[in-house]
Formats: C-alpha cells, sequence, structure tokens
C-alpha cells in the first residue's frame, strides 16, 4: 500500500497531526493526498493519565478515554485518512518511493513518514538507529530517547513529533508538537508557500 505521507503512532501528537492533515482536505494542494496513521505501536503513556490541567479538557479527563476518542473522532471528521491498527511497525528503510516502512503484518511505502512515539525504551525499529540519542529534556534517570532532528526534521522525507522528538512529556506540548509538524508538510504540498488550516463558522 502507497502513501503519501504515513504517521507512526496514535497518542497525542500523533491524532493531532493526523487531524491537522485530514482538515486540509479541501485545499488543492492536498486533497489528492494519501495519508495514514499507525496507531498501533506500544503501550502509550497516555493510557494511565488523568488530566486536569489541559485547556479545552474537562477535570478528570482520562488518557484511554482521549485515546478511543481520538480515533473516532479522526474516522468520523476525516475519514479518507486510514487508520491501521493490531500493526506495529519493526523496520523503516528508504527505497525509491521514500521510504519502505516493515511491520509485524505488512508493508508500507510513503514519501513521508512521520514518527510520533513516546521516548521510551527499548526503541525497536530498524533502520534509525543512527538518529537516537539521550534525550535532551528529561530526567536522565529516566534513561529516555529522542530522535536527531532540527524542529522536526530528520531528513528530507522523515520527521518525527511529540516525545521522541525531544519534547517534554505534557499534553499541550505534544499537541502542538504534532500540529506543527502537519502544517510544515502542508507548507511543503504547498510548494513552500506557508499554509496553516482553520475551520470557521459560516
Amino acid at each position: 500500500m502507497k502513501f503519501d505521507c504515513l504517521i507512526i503512532g496514535g497518542g497525542v501528537s500523533g491524532m493531532q497531526c493526523a487531524l491537522v492533515l485530514g482538515s486540509a482536505q479541501n485545499k488543492l494542494f492536498a486533497k489528492e493526498k494519501k495519508i495514514g496513521i499507525i496507531a498501533h505501536q506500544r503501550s502509550s503513556h497516555l493510557e494511565n493519565a488523568l488530566f486536569n490541567n489541559v485547556l479545552g479538557l474537562p477535570s478528570g479527563t482520562l488518557g484511554k478515554t482521549i485515546l478511543t476518542e481520538s480515533k473516532a473522532h479522526l474516522s468520523a471528521a476525516y475519514p479518507h485518512i486510514q487508520q491501521i491498527e493490531k500493526e506495529k511497525v519493526i523496520a523503516i528503510s528508504s527505497n525509491e518511493q521514500g521510504f519502505l516502512v516493515q511491520t509485524n503484518k505488512s508493508e508500507y511505502t510513503s514519501k513521508i513518514v512521520i514518527l510520533a512515539l513516546n521516548y521510551a525504551k527499548p526503541f525497536n525499529i530498524k533502520g534509525l538507529e543512527e538518529y537516537l540519542i539521550p534525550h535532551q529534556k528529561a530526567n536522565p534517570d529516566k534513561d529516555r530517547i529522542q530522535l536527531k532532528n532540527n524542529d522536526h526534521y530528520i531528513k528530507k522525507g522523515l520527521y518525527c513529533c511529540g516525545t521522541i522528538a525531544g519534547h517534554r512529556s505534557q499534553f499541550a506540548i505534544a499537541a502542538g508538537s504534532g500540529a506543527a509538524v502537519a502544517s510544515d508538510i502542508l507548507t511543503l504540498w504547498n510548494n513552500g508557500i506557508h499554509a496553516q488550516v482553520h475551520d470557521k463558522v459560516s
């Protein structure tokens, strides 16, 4: 299966990235793009979270509720984005189309790959070892990792967002990171003209 953009990871940053990309479906530069998200990678840290300090979320919101509702939200609002579940990415390599993403069940090619994973060890995706470094904004005692990047950009066609990009584990930061990467991709598709998307009340 071929994609223009494939997001790996269905936590806060990955789902926010998918939502922003999905919301550009009526833009000429994005309407024909095939976008996917591999929503299952490992147990998300979101599973056990309780949120009392996030703007827009009612106090007491559970992380596992957000995980479930975000998938339903994405399906309802932007059904053109393909959600791939119950697959674990095991390797990523460059190819003529961009990247070959191998899971425990299938293979996908994508021009752009966005890594939206958590920062915990072990990191078991082959092909990315050269980019792994100690996390720059986590307690050293936690032994967290990140991918080397410049403002989410790893190399041509390869991006990261959220804690794996070196951000702190804070809901608003992760969501903003995912939205930032989506905006960068939309700008790329728009021939370098800065792009962002907002729905408006008519």
